[in-house]
C-alpha cells in the first residue's frame, strides 16, 4: 500500500491520475530544492510529471534538467507516495503518485527552462522544514535521519 498525504479524496470529484519522478539531490551538507513562484510559491523536490510512454528514471532526469538546469547521476528509488491536489496551471484535480529518488547533482548545464523555478541550496533540516507537502518531508526526514 501507497501512503497518502494531505487532505482526503472528495468521493464526488473525479480525479485524474498523475505519475511524476521527484529526487532528493545533495551535496555534503547540502541539498537542492526548487522554489516554484506560481501558482503559490513553495519550495519542492526537483521533479514533475511522468509523460505517456516515458519511463521514471527519463522523466527524472528530464524533469530535474527542465526545473534546475542540472545534470544528474545514479538515481535510485526511495518510495512513492500518494496525494490529491488541485492542479491550478493545469485546472485539474489530481491524484499524484510520486516516485521519489536519490541522485547526485552532476553537472550544471544552465538556468532552469520552467518559468518560475529557482534553485536553492539548503542544509537537510532546513530543507525538510522548507517543503510545501507532507510527502516530500517524509521522505526528506527518512534519508537524512
Amino acid at each position: 500500500m501507497i501512503r497518502r498525504f494531505g487532505e482526503q479524496p472528495d468521493p464526488r470529484r473525479r480525479y485524474t491520475m498523475r505519475p511524476g519522478a521527484y529526487a532528493i539531490l545533495h551535496r555534503g551538507p547540502s541539498v537542492m530544492l526548487t522554489f516554484q513562484s506560481r501558482p503559490e510559491p513553495e519550495f519542492q523536490l526537483p521533479g514533475g510529471g511522468i509523460d505517456p510512454g516515458e519511463s521514471p528514471i527519463r522523466a527524472l532526469h528530464r524533469e530535474v534538467y527542465e526545473e534546475t538546469g542540472w545534470h544528474i547521476g545514479s538515481p535510485r528509488k526511495l518510495g512513492a507516495f500518494r496525494r490529491f491536489t488541485y492542479m491550478p496551471e493545469y485546472d485539474l484535480w489530481a491524484e499524484k503518485l510520486c516516485h521519489v529518488f536519490v541522485a547526485r547533482p552532476v553537472m550544471r548545464l544552465g538556468e532552469p527552462l520552467e518559468p518560475d523555478h529557482t534553485v536553492i541550496w539548503m542544509n537537510s533540516t532546513s530543507a525538510t522544514d522548507a517543503v510545501y507537502n507532507d510527502g516530500d518531508r517524509m521522505f526528506l526526514n527518512r534519508y537524512f535521519i
